[in-house]
């Protein structure tokens, strides 16, 4: 008997991980951006990856119209970045009070980010309540600093202890 999802939720806090926040740009949907966990490397020739997003959420739809996004991997001092775009009634607020560029790709690339991958859609599957779309990396954006980690659902920063 399969576990209820409360429980798989309690079990899922106890894995610490990077925060990265989902971004595409659409016709039909504008700019979208939301707060992503569910992030993995899938292929390193070529580099793809691959990231969950609720089937409730227009930001996938937004996705699956555009064919691009951008995975901006969050740097420690974007807790605030991270909790607006987590946050489904800030919407609005979300591109208005966060600074971006455009990819080459089109999707907003959020400025301090660690690292943005600008993607192109090669598959979107539909498993339980979420979509996995998968994307081949055709640009990559770098700065330097700490990543934002979460941890029994809260941020935490990497102390060095050497």
């Amino acid at each position: 008997m399969a576990i209820n999802g409360e429980e798989f939720k309690q079990a899922l806090q106890n894995w610490a991980s990077g925060i990265t926040i989902v971004t595409t740009q659409s016709d039909s949907f504008g700019l979208q951006g939301m707060t992503v966990s569910s992030f993995s490397s899938v292929s390193m020739d070529p580099p793809q990856v691959l990231v969950c997003i609720n089937q409730s959420v227009s930001t996938g739809d937004g996705l699956k119209e555009s064919g691009v996004f951008a995975i901006n991997i969050l740097s420690s001092e974007q807790q605030t970045t991270s909790n607006l775009f987590a946050n489904p009634n800030k919407y609005e607020e979300r591109f208005v009070n966060t600074p971006y560029t455009l990819g080459h790709n089109g999707a907003p690339l959020l400025t301090n980010s660690l690292a943005s991958l600008e993607c192109t859609v090669i598959e979107q599957i539909t498993v339980g309540t979420h979509w996995i779309i998968i994307g081949e990396i055709q640009d990559t954006h770098l700065n330097d600093g700490e990543p934002l980690l979460y941890y029994k659902a809260d941020y935490h920063l990497i102390q060095d202890n050497s």
